[in-house]
């Protein structure tokens, strides 16, 4: 029996590397030894750049919700301390949409956590 040095199997596995490098530039589609590097490398930073867009969007609420505070006479931190002293569990992406959209009950938020500072001294 005659030696496979490329049969069906290994030309499909190689095709399937070669069809997740679509879109790239130059040799990195084409060829397959390239393709395979660079689809691997691309998995890796996806892969970390899903945890690192949780970062960078915690990120952002927080420059938000300082933002809309600052205005009112508080800090960030004091202001999210007033929310636990006053038992006011809200995510920072909510207070963040409700500075942006709703100014009027975010201030009312902040006046509940002003009070709670000033009473639990």
């Amino acid at each position: 029996m005659a030696r496979v040095k490329f049969g069906k199997v290994t030309r499909a596995r190689r095709k399937r590397w070669i069809k997740r490098a679509k879109g790239y530039y130059g040799t990195k589609k084409a060829n397959y030894k390239k393709a395979h590097e660079q689809v691997v490398r691309s998995m890796h930073y996806a892969f970390v750049g899903r945890k690192l867009r949780k970062r960078d969007f915690r990120k952002l609420w927080i420059v938000r919700i300082n933002a809309a505070v600052r205005p009112l006479g508080l800090s960030y931190s004091k202001f999210m301390n007033g929310l636990k002293k006053a038992n006011i569990e809200m995510n920072r992406k909510m207070l963040s949409e409700l500075a942006i959209h709703e100014p009027q009950q975010f201030s009312q938020i902040v006046e509940v956590s002003k009070k709670a500072l000033a009473s639990k001294k």
